[in-house]
């Protein structure tokens, strides 16, 4: 089934679907928005929760994901700990963490993994140096060829914040608060982390 509107958030659905664990039998999106990631998390583990803190974004989502049967939508501040520690497989956030606290977001986001649990972060970052300035640049004629392609930019009204930290600075951060995870960075202004809980 085509995505309802593409934005340069959805472009990376794919990358967070295909990371799911086979097998997999929990898993929440945090910052779910109106549901489209979780709709079709629906289709790769057992059950799937979506987390808003955002009232207009759950009753969106509910409204929008009445026929999914094994998701369900929680409005709550990730922080405040709404969920059971270690009870989800994999757990994801687009373009979520740097709207808050990076290290206490990735630390709640680990807690709610099982041994052997994944969780994929897409992310935005700033630009600091020349070089990452040139890359972002690069971007844009991928962008407007994409945004043409899928009939432009579309989606829900979310909040829109600029990030705090560098590319640079959430690579180092993300190695030392989830050692072994794997940083790179992506065309469209996004990169993505992805780490494995082992113990």
């Amino acid at each position: 089934m085509p995505d309802p509107y593409w934005n340069h958030n959805v472009h990376y659905h794919p990358l967070v679907l295909g990371a799911v664990p086979d097998g997999c039998r929990a898993a929440v999106d945090v910052g779910c928005g109106d549901g489209l990631l979780v709709r079709k998390l629906a289709g790769r583990a057992r059950t799937v929760t979506g987390v808003d803190r955002f009232p207009e974004a759950i009753r969106q989502a509910r409204r929008q994901s009445a026929q999914v049967a094994n998701a369900d939508f929680v409005e709550a501040d990730l922080l405040d700990d709404p969920l059971p520690a270690g009870a989800y497989d994999f757990v994801s956030a687009v373009a979520v963490v740097h709207h808050v606290d990076f290290s206490k977001a990735l630390g709640a986001m680990a807690r709610l993994l099982a041994p052997g649990g994944r969780l994929v972060v897409v992310g935005l970052a700033g630009n600091r140096t020349p070089l990452d300035w040139i890359i972002s640049g690069a971007g844009l004629p991928a962008a407007r060829f994409l945004a043409w392609r899928h009939g432009g930019k579309g989606g829900p009204e979310v909040p829109i914040e600029p990030p705090d930290l560098s590319w640079a600075q959430v690579r180092q951060a993300s190695r030392a608060l989830l050692p072994g995870s794997r940083f790179r960075r992506h065309l469209l202004w996004r990169y993505s982390l992805i780490w494995e809980r082992r113990d």
